[in-house]
């Protein structure tokens, strides 16, 4: 009988939700029998308020009325009676439910040593080879966007370089420009200043 991992994950979300099921009902009767606990301490608390109550003086007690229990004793014994029986199949079906659960999770690891010790080093092999190949592959990646970075970045002070040189470039010709034309403007003054010394 071969075993899947894909068929052990499903299997082992089974036995989770079932898990989860069962510790929902435990929970639930826990709570409930909490409840049941709380309700039969009142009720006991009852009965010795009451039998402090009974003890009155020697009058109160020979008086045949006071000794005659109220209609809803019956009653409350009765309840009393009902409550601590179904607190006790409370207490066993919460047994069950807990054996039941051990015997799941028995069940669980008993398939999980299976499966472990079934697995050959023969079925990891191809594993192994494949995240080794994988390894290799993203080291390689690696390497060759570290170059494509160093490349890149020589390009951009490469270019850094070239743009500050044309800036230079820039600002000498603008400077040599503004003398020429000083120089221009310097020299049709001086024509000008000359056109008019000239004799008509």
């Amino acid at each position: 009988m071969t075993c899947t991992i894909e068929k052990i994950l499903t299997d082992a979300k089974t036995l989770l939700e079932r898990l989860k099921e069962h510790d929902t009902a435990a929970e639930s009767l826990i709570d409930q029998s909490a409840v049941l606990h709380q309700r039969v301490a009142a009720m006991r608390e009852a009965g010795a308020a009451w039998a402090e109550k009974g003890q009155g003086t020697a009058t109160e007690r020979t008086d045949p009325s006071r000794l005659r229990p109220p209609v809803l004793l019956p009653q409350e014994n009765t309840q009393i009676r009902d409550l601590q029986q179904e607190n006790r199949e409370l207490w066993i079906s919460l047994e069950e439910h807990q054996d039941a659960l051990e015997l799941i999770m028995s069940k669980y690891r008993k398939q999980m040593l299976q499966l472990l010790q079934g697995r050959k080093g023969e079925d990891a092999e191809p594993v192994l080879k494949i995240h080794q190949a994988n390894s290799l592959e993203i080291e390689n990646q690696i390497d060759r966007i570290c170059e494509m970075g160093e490349v890149m970045r020589k390009a951009v002070q490469v270019d850094d370089d070239q743009f500050f040189k044309v800036q230079e470039k820039l600002a000498q010709l603008e400077l040599e420009n503004k003398e020429l034309r000083e120089l221009l403007s310097i020299s049709k003054e001086a024509f000008e200043v000359g056109r008019e010394d000239l004799p008509d």
